[in-house]
């Protein structure tokens, strides 16, 4: 949710897809290329912090691409 307020909605779910096309015709299964989309990675990379977004840098997500 967080990284929807930051790019707003629009450009969030553009992003979003374009990530999982571009992986998934790379030639990873879909699952693959969902689990390779950096919003996702960033959000399993830090489930077990739960105070997370408290010091979560804007636009954190670029580090995972």
């Amino acid at each position: 949710m967080q990284q929807q307020l930051e790019m707003g909605f629009i450009l969030f779910y553009l992003w979003y897809l374009t990530e999982y096309l571009i992986r998934y015709f790379s030639g990873q299964k879909s699952y693959a290329a969902y689990r390779a989309i950096s919003f996702e990675r960033e959000a399993y990379q830090n489930e077990a912090d739960p105070g997370y977004l408290l010091h979560r840098p804007f636009w954190a997500f670029l580090r995972y691409i």
